[in-house]
């Protein structure tokens, strides 16, 4: 992973670097001018169909594809898995590069979105009104699509609101309360390791994803991105009411030492030994597959807060559909887009087990209503969505994000095998990420 991602910002920051005389990077206007595209031109390229490949692996989008094919016969989308995330992001890095067999239509994560927008080469969805569906998703997904700028690069195709998963058997066992504030999860993770030591409240080996969405939810603000103006800095307040917990939890050994998506971590989380985990909403599908003999002793809680009283969320995980800017059809594309993430397609996924980022959806009656019968019953979606609602929109990733996760655990997740601790970890991931961006072109401050 680390090679491939390399690799790939590498190119995508000498393009940068390349093009910092004519501007190319961080335009004004936040993506490539153009001319508008009407309903009507979006119209008339459905009624002429014609062929469509689409990079994705998210795999609702089989049921979307043919949906959209039989209500538009003309069209044929060839959907194509061209690898999870940072392998998918590598093929399509090598396709923009030899300007061939660039797909019309890309799945990309929020946290990648910056490196290709900054570059130009995502087409701004703008000039097809796509700016005028703002109020269509919830505030974490929209602003990641805008990728720090003006323009709107993607249509957000779902969502990672945080939650707090816990094994509802174990607590009561131990006669432990659920947990409001993080203070109160240390409290938790204690009282369950006296009552239990084989047991963790939740396993952390190190992990950038889970790293950054904390820090989101405490207020950490680490990355200002100004077209190629880039500031990394760990030293706020909310890094610190980060690290200030964690540490705890991590010199008093109440974190499981295992790895997530690891056969350890699966039989944690069905043994009980693995309590609790704060991630996103898209979790209850993966729980209902990979711990099946679990069923009925999890549940769903808000996230604990920072502060008592507070209501504070984040994002953890979630893509949204692109137009690169080398794909062709573009109006065809743009309607595929719109129809999966903005029209019917997006209740197809739901009912595929997608989680949404539509406003719209998250509020409804029938969504919210939706009885998860591996929880007990328990009316979950009510949950994800007030954390939905309570994602601050104004958290940045850096343009290179994809190469300072890959570094994480070079840096940050020392913290959980050495004696560095985790506030020296993040000054050393702050320092490689401003060594690396400078690097590639970037003006960088810390």
């Amino acid at each position: 992973m680390h090679k491939h991602s390399r690799r790939l910002l590498r190119g995508i920051g000498l393009v940068c670097a390349l093009a910092l005389g004519a501007t190319a990077c961080g335009s004004d206007d936040g993506g490539s001018s153009r001319k508008a595209v009407s309903q009507e031109d979006i119209q008339a390229a459905l009624e002429k169909g014609g062929t469509l490949t689409v990079w994705a692996w998210e795999p609702t989008l089989k049921q979307v594809a043919a949906d959209f094919e039989k209500k538009h016969p003309g069209v044929k989308v060839n959907l194509v898995n061209a690898g999870t995330n940072a392998d998918q992001y590598t093929a399509l890095q090598n396709a923009i590069s030899a300007k061939k067999g660039v797909p019309d239509v890309a799945q990309i994560e929020y946290y990648a979105m910056g490196q290709y927008a900054l570059t130009e080469q995502l087409t701004d969805l703008k000039g097809f009104g796509a700016d005028k569906l703002s109020g269509t998703f919830s505030p974490g997904p929209w602003n990641g699509v805008k990728a720090g700028g003006d323009g709107v690069y993607a249509l957000p195709m779902d969502s990672g609101p945080m939650a707090l998963f816990y094994n509802k058997e174990v607590f009561d066992k131990y006669d432990i309360e659920v947990p409001v504030t993080w203070a109160e999860y240390l409290d938790a993770a204690r009282e369950l390791r006296k009552a239990d030591p084989k047991a963790y409240i939740t396993a952390d080996a190190g992990d950038a994803g889970f790293a950054t969405s904390m820090l989101w939810q405490a207020g950490s603000r680490p990355y200002t991105v100004d077209g190629t103006k880039v500031k990394v800095d760990f030293s706020d307040q909310g890094a610190k009411t980060f690290t200030d917990t964690w540490q705890k939890l991590i010199d008093e050994k109440l974190l499981a030492p295992v790895t997530n998506w690891t056969d350890d971590w699966y039989k944690g989380l069905g043994d009980g030994t693995i309590a609790t985990l704060a991630t996103g909403a898209w979790m209850p599908a993966n729980l209902a597959s990979g711990v099946k003999d679990a069923a009925g002793d999890w549940r769903v809680a808000p996230l604990p807060q920072w502060t008592a009283g507070a209501q504070a969320s984040a994002e953890n995980g979630g893509s949204a559909l692109a137009l690169p800017e080398l794909g062709k059809n573009e109006a065809l594309a743009y309607a595929f887009v719109e129809y999966a993430n903005a029209g019917d397609g997006v209740q197809t996924r739901l009912d595929n087990g997608a989680f949404p980022a539509t406003t719209a959806d998250l509020r409804s009656t029938e969504f919210q209503d939706t009885a998860f019968p591996y929880f007990g019953g328990q009316k979950a979606n009510k949950i994800f969505a007030e954390s939905a609602a309570n994602v601050a929109d104004d958290w940045s990733y850096l343009p290179y994000q994809v190469y300072a996760n890959s570094i994480f655990n070079d840096t940050v997740g020392k913290a959980y095998v050495s004696d560095t601790t985790l506030s020296e970890g993040l000054r050393s991931w702050q320092e490689a990420s401003v060594k690396y961006g400078t690097e590639q072109g970037f003006t960088v401050e810390k």
